[in-house]
């Protein structure tokens, strides 16, 4: 499992987050060497491990979060000398205040020793569960939102990394059952489509869980290769067919990710392939999966969903989809209604069938029409058709 106290990602930062935070040991002694830290704020850096000399740097409200630092002394000299701690929760699996952004390695790590059961991401779901769930007593609840909020910050300087590579093109998200088979008709179209859209440059966003999330950034993850090649990979993941088959399905997705490796990237670039994902140990139950380029998993489900969707602005694929799928459907009418996140792309509907058996695109038009931005009802877009799909998506 990877300690929880290191930085998300460990070693040194890929890219300047801002000036005033430090992510890493290397970026840590630079400002060292300068005998100043003041005003800066300190990122879960194991401190503790060769430990630096503060004693003559000026820590005038600089802010620690979630730091191992080497023995109680060095805190009380650090606190009256200015700086202010919020020190990890030593006993939580799970970082206080990640850094950067997941990757699948970092959620699957323990996989290879300890099977399904022995992952970080599961560890975390069970310590999760033991704490009272969505009902969690104060400490536990301190610590996760400490923990989400630096899920928060990592988000906002990943995103800002993809917009000064790729420009502010809107990200396309996509909504679907967590339930869809690997290898369906859907999961496949819906992996041909995002496969498409990250290769023309569009950021691809989805919940992080399995069925149609999982098709999605298995799509963008192949962005840069064949067809054939994404198809290849899904008749491998198809062993696993449900999302219950958890140990089969890590250990199909490890292969295909081994026999597919990413090109080396930096974060911007596996944004690009894999996308981004926002799942929640909410639902652990249906662990997120292993193709996202980056993820920011979450324990309040709330955050992650509102997230999702002020990141879509540049349209939204509902795949086939039930309770859940509504329900973002209409989060994200409110949102287009009233331009609460700024203007939106098209609402794509995929599965004409699915979406005419229940009627909320019947209700959605009259809704747009009376938007106080003008009629927006021709954002609807219901399609059997991948090229009808990417047309819209890709105005």
């Amino acid at each position: 499992m990877p300690d929880p106290l290191q930085p998300v990602l460990g070693g040194d930062a890929p890219f300047d987050a801002t000036e005033f935070e430090i992510e890493s040991r290397a970026e840590f002694d630079s400002h060292l060497a300068k005998k100043t830290l003041a005003g800066l704020v300190v990122l879960g850096l194991r401190l503790d491990r060769d430990p630096p000399d503060l004693s003559g740097t000026d820590v005038s409200d600089t802010l620690f979060v979630g730091c191992r630092l080497a023995g109680p002394e060095v805190e009380i000299d650090l606190i009256r000398r200015g700086a202010h701690l919020v020190p990890p929760f030593r006993t939580r699996p799970y970082p206080t205040h990640p850094a950067l952004l997941y990757t699948p390695d970092d959620l699957a790590d323990g996989f290879a020793d300890g099977g399904f059961a022995g992952m970080y991401d599961t560890v975390v779901y069970d310590h999760f569960v033991a704490h009272g769930g969505a009902v969690p007593d104060i400490r536990e609840a301190l610590a996760q939102r400490l923990h989400d909020a630096g899920v928060d910050n990592a988000l906002g300087k990943a995103l800002a990394a993809w917009a000064g590579v790729h420009g502010h093109e809107g990200p396309v998200g996509i909504m679907g059952g967590h339930a869809e088979p690997r290898g369906s008709a859907a999961y496949r179209m819906v992996a041909a489509l995002t496969r498409q859209l990250a290769a023309a440059g569009r950021l691809i966003v989805t919940g992080g869980g399995p069925g149609v999330m999982e098709a999605a950034n298995l799509g963008a993850y192949f962005a840069s290769r064949t067809e054939g090649e994404l198809s290849d990979a899904i008749d491998q993941l198809s062993v696993a067919p449900r999302f219950q088959d958890h140990d089969p399905y890590t250990a199909a997705a490890l292969a295909v990710r081994a026999a597919y490796p990413l090109p080396e990237t930096d974060l911007a670039g596996r944004l690009k392939h894999g996308g981004l994902a926002l799942p929640t140990w909410l639902y652990g139950h249906e662990p997120a999966n292993l193709f996202a380029g980056q993820i920011g998993k979450y324990f309040s489900n709330a955050v992650r969903e509102d997230s999702i969707l002020r990141l879509s602005r540049g349209g939204i694929v509902f795949a086939p989809g039930w309770a859940g799928t509504v329900q973002e459907i209409f989060q994200a009418a409110t949102k287009t209604f009233y331009r609460t996140d700024g203007p939106s792309g098209a609402f794509v509907f995929l599965g004409v069938e699915h979406w005419s058996a229940l009627p909320v695109v019947d209700l959605l038009g009259p809704l747009l029409t009376r938007s106080p931005h003008g009629d927006q009802s021709d954002l609807i877009v219901v399609t059997d058709s991948l090229e009808d799909a990417v047309s819209a998506l890709l105005k």
